[in-house]
């Protein structure tokens, strides 16, 4: 057992670039915090320079995603961070104040409905001209104004990751999501505390003909269902790491996962594998927004975007979290040997083929929320 990490050491190391995200999290979870928002350098050494706050996802704060802003201004912009986009919303609309968010497609419309959101000038996007060209008209990027309010950048799969020694053979022979509904691993499953992953799951095992818009009765044989995987669950969870240290010390042995955990445990050598499974597997596409109440110089603003767009970053996401880059000349970038290894050697068709996260409809969503907030409280 590691000793615990003095808060002083946590802060030297931090502003060293010493720490990485996984260590970052462990310290925040054992103070019981889930989400911060620090800037990556102390704010007394910042200049003068009005830098953008965004407000992302945990582990998209690395340089490497934004090496071009940092080489152009000699720092970062402040982070802050969120586990799940309908609480990114609802901090947002409590006033919260963000110049640039992560939504993902199925949540764009809804944040700009809110007010939240004010068009991108595509003009000043570098590299636009080199994103794939489906990922440009996805549902929820362009307003009824016939604007643009999102810009793709990070694409890739939710699916069940699971423990290839611990699972029973029968689900190495046909892969399903009903290992996340399994009574033989009661106490070791996971599940991504969301609305929307969790009624995807759970409409797909029941069959449904649309996951995001079921019918009275479908409605009615999900929330049976639900009910018996909440007994079953190790926990929901919010941040992945949970999902990868739950897997690699065997605390778990099924998870919902995204991509990047499966990256993450091979490294480590953990005997896991990705499912296909034989329901289908979702394909999430995700990127950046700009927000209305936003103060910081635009200027700095479109610097940030410019820079993730980079192929650069782009290959270094592919290769570090195995997620897919909306620049076509990010694969470019990356050996032939380890896009097959990812499984992303035609991203065009990929993205093409994909089963797509589709937009819940306002009232539908309310009506699952309460549903699901009822379930996790055991009602």
């Amino acid at each position: 057992m590691t000793k615990p990490m003095e808060t002083n050491e946590f802060v030297d190391k931090l502003y060293a670039g010493k720490l990485d995200r996984r260590a970052f999290h462990r310290v925040l979870a054992s103070v019981g915090l889930a989400t911060v928002a620090l800037p990556l350098v102390p704010q007394w050494a910042r200049g003068a320079l009005n830098h953008p706050m965004v407000f992302e996802w945990s582990g998209y704060e690395l340089p490497e995603f934004h090496q071009g802003y940092i080489d152009k201004h000699g720092e970062s912009p402040t982070f802050s961070f969120f586990g799940e986009e309908e609480e990114a919303m609802q901090k947002m609309r409590a006033g919260f104040q963000a110049d640039i968010s992560h939504p993902c497609t199925y949540s764009t419309r809804r944040w700009r409905d809110a007010g939240l959101l004010k068009p991108v000038d595509n003009s000043r996007l570098e590299h636009w001209d080199d994103v794939f060209a489906s990922l440009k008209t996805l549902a929820g990027s362009v307003g009824p104004d016939g604007k643009n309010y999102f810009v793709p950048w990070d694409w890739g799969n939710s699916s069940v990751l699971y423990r290839t020694d611990l699972v029973d053979p029968e689900y190495l022979e046909e892969e399903s999501w009903m290992i996340l509904f399994d009574e033989r691993y009661k106490g070791r499953l996971g599940i991504y505390d969301s609305v929307d992953g969790v009624m995807g799951v759970v409409g797909l095992v029941i069959g449904a003909e649309n996951p995001f818009n079921m019918t009275d009765e479908e409605l009615e044989r999900a929330t049976v269902m639900l009910r018996k995987q909440r007994e079953l669950l190790r926990y929901y969870w919010t941040d992945q790491s949970a999902v990868e240290q739950g897997l690699a010390s065997g605390e778990l042995v099924a998870s919902y996962a995204w991509n990047s955990a499966v990256v993450n445990l091979k490294k480590e050598g953990i005997p896991v594998k990705y499912m296909n499974p034989k329901e289908g597997i979702y394909t999430w596409v995700c990127g950046f927004a700009l927000i209305a109440n936003g103060t910081a110089d635009e200027d700095l603003v479109y610097d940030y975007l410019n820079a993730v767009m980079a192929p650069e970053v782009g290959a270094f996401l592919i290769n570090e979290y195995g997620y897919g880059h909306s620049n076509t000349k990010a694969f470019e970038l990356v050996p032939e040997e380890r896009l097959a290894e990812l499984g992303v050697s035609d991203p065009v068709s990929h993205i093409e083929g994909s089963k797509y996260f589709e937009e819940i409809d306002p009232a539908v969503r309310e009506k699952y929320i309460t549903l699901f907030e009822e379930i996790k409280a055991g009602f």
